[in-house]
């Protein structure tokens, strides 16, 4: 696996702490920092993600990958899955994750409430690498929710 992340910034310009990302399989995306209104040449634009964000959001795809096909590997009427993540970063530097609360919301018909918490398991336990990644220095917690349609 590989990425190639530029920025965008340079000597005559003030676009700041933008960055694009181009990943191993051909994707592109942009992050960008926050603005700093004391330093705004440290600053970002607000024009994309922050980095951490992304990291962030690539766990919660990480995770919801995984129990999407372990409940249809199960044979499950799965329909529909979301998960929002809210996350506590430490006050100093490095400033990682500390905490990680991850709420899915599984759509389908039939899905016994079983399934769905031994599917978050199985992600959490052995298959998501950013979420196990992640739990070395933060406390990550789950919760779901099943909507019958």
């Amino acid at each position: 696996m590989e990425c190639t992340v530029s920025w965008t910034g340079g000597l005559n310009t003030r676009s700041g702490m933008g960055f694009v990302a181009e990943t191993g399989s051909g994707h592109v995306f942009a992050m960008d920092g926050a603005p700093d209104d004391a330093k705004p040449e440290n600053g970002g634009q607000n024009l994309a993600p922050r980095p951490l964000e992304t990291v962030l959001a690539g766990t919660g795809g990480c995770t919801a990958y995984d129990v999407v096909l372990i409940l249809k590997r199960g044979r499950h009427p799965v329909q529909g899955c979301t998960v929002k993540l809210t996350a506590e970063r430490a006050e100093v530097d490095p400033k990682v994750f500390t905490k990680i609360h991850m709420h899915f919301t599984v759509t389908g018909r039939g899905i016994p409430a079983n399934a769905v918490e031994r599917a978050i398991a199985m992600s959490h336990d052995k298959y998501c690498s950013a979420s196990i990644m992640l739990a070395k220095t933060a406390e990550i917690t789950t919760s779901f929710e099943l909507v019958e349609i």
